[in-house]
């Protein structure tokens, strides 16, 4: 693996630089803002490329065009539907509570930020390799339920309060699943650091390597996070033919577009956290010790097979919302406590014995 394509080079160019020319505290300062910097634009490509690709993917679904007439192929429809919302007037209901209310959308976009700083984009491209990463994933995650309830209970009008208790409901029961699922990887790399989790994939990726239980596990991990980030075919906070918009019923401007852009960017980093747990983040596929196959993959850099896994797993999201319809919330509940926590508990054992027996690959 010596001679895998590395972004490493390039961050640690700039910190020499920064070293060189400045003080310590300075040098620090400054990488905090180049880093806010990244993580800002990465938002808004992101947000750009997610919208457009959500309405081509239902559009071929569908069998039908989809966005054709901004620009070449209708590739600048979400640049077009951005300046739209800029353009806006951001307005606030007369009974909200004007703080809360304005706060909300900046929770959400603040925590989906948060999200970021453990992911491995590429070999040695990482914001934050904290040693308890995937806890620290799971722990800020959970946040953004405050957000959403903030916004639904400060637009003082009841559609958006049920759709943010739906929400909430929702978020916190299928984190329980999300989070079973997370842990029986955990117990195959020992570890909760991304980078280790990474590294423990260098000759196989979990989902072949940790025989059933693994695939259990991923098909558990994606729908839990299907549903905790309000997705179709369980976007029951939104759902259009009862509560108009749910919690973002008020909202207008470009408050409604953080909160439009932080519920992209969260599919993406779950989709992410699926990709670095279960096929090995940047890792490439590496087959035991069939040398030269794996030589040959090791030239693909490490970011394209990151992000080709990610955006695979944010198509197969988007192929479920024009897939299955949508459910009931007691359908939506029942799923969760009766059937996906008991067989993710059932799951969490088996996955421990194969550990413990040493039973994976």
């Amino acid at each position: 693996m010596g001679h895998m394509f590395s972004l490493e080079g390039i961050t640690n160019s700039i910190q020499n630089w920064l070293n060189s020319t400045f003080n310590s505290t300075w040098a620090l300062l400054f990488e905090f803002v180049l880093v806010g910097l990244c993580a800002i634009g990465l938002f808004a490509t992101l947000g750009l490329i997610l919208v457009l690709m959500e309405r081509r993917v239902a559009a071929f679904m569908q069998i039908r065009l989809g966005p054709n007439r901004v620009g070449p192929k209708g590739m600048f429809q979400s640049l077009a539907d951005t300046i739209k919302l800029i353009m806006k007037e951001g307005l606030t209901p007369d009974g909200a509570d004007k703080f809360l209310f304005n706060l909300a959308p900046y929770v959400a976009m603040i925590v989906a930020m948060l999200l970021l700083a453990p992911i491995a984009f590429a070999k040695g491209f990482q914001i934050w390799d904290i040693n308890i990463g995937v806890l620290y994933i799971s722990a800020i995650s959970s946040i953004s339920v405050i957000g959403i309830l903030m916004a639904g209970w400060a637009s003082n009008n009841k559609y958006s309060l049920l759709g943010a208790m739906r929400s909430g409901a929702q978020i916190v029961s299928y984190e329980l699943s999300a989070g079973m699922a997370v842990l029986s990887i955990i117990v195959l790399t020992g570890s909760l650091k991304i980078s280790d989790i990474v590294a423990s994939q260098a000759d196989g990726w979990w989902i072949f390597k940790g025989h059933i239980p693994a695939i259990i596990s991923f098909v558990i991990f994606i729908i839990a996070v299907t549903a905790e980030t309000n997705r179709a075919p369980f976007d029951l906070a939104e759902a259009e033919s009862e509560l108009t918009a749910g919690f973002h019923t008020e909202y207008s401007g470009m408050k409604f577009a953080l909160f439009f852009l932080a519920e992209y960017i969260n599919i993406f980093i779950v989709c992410a956290i699926g990709a670095t747990l279960f096929f090995g983040g940047w890792m490439p596929l590496h087959i035991g010790h069939w040398e030269s196959f794996n030589h040959i993959m090791d030239y693909i850099p490490s970011s394209v097979w990151f992000f080709g896994k990610t955006f695979f797993l944010i198509f197969l999201i988007m192929w479920f919302r024009w897939t299955f319809p949508r459910l009931r919330v007691d359908q939506l509940l029942n799923l969760e406590w009766k059937y996906l926590l008991p067989i993710s508990m059932f799951n969490l054992l088996l996955m421990t014995l194969v550990a413990i027996m040493g039973w994976h690959f």
